[in-house]
């Protein structure tokens, strides 16, 4: 079973979102949103995560992160996304050319 490691990115006081690495890569994107009641996190993962690996993942973001985020087990509902990774939008000049766009991998 795969050790996994949360690296947050961004932190709103209604959102978290962090990378999703293995020992190896990334194997994904978990972004938590914070309602009245529950907390709803979708979960991104690569293709090649197998149904065990699901749930590994789902069971390490709940003994690494869900104390830190101040929530219980009984209020997180998480959606599992499983695809391939086209890249990333932005209005911001990364590349420095006129513009942003999308980068695909």
């Amino acid at each position: 079973m795969p050790k996994y490691n949360f690296q947050r990115e961004v932190r709103t006081p209604f959102s978290e979102c962090y990378t999703v690495r293995d020992e190896s890569a990334i194997v994904g994107r978990l972004d938590v949103h914070f309602a009245d009641v529950d907390v709803h996190a979708t979960l991104t993962i690569i293709e090649s995560l197998t149904q065990d690996d699901v749930k590994s993942l789902i069971s390490s973001v709940e003994d690494d992160l869900l104390d830190a985020m101040g929530i219980v087990q009984q209020e997180l509902v998480v959606h599992v996304h499983q695809g391939q990774d086209l890249g990333v939008y932005s209005s911001r000049d990364f590349n420095e050319s006129n513009g942003g766009g999308l980068t695909l991998n």
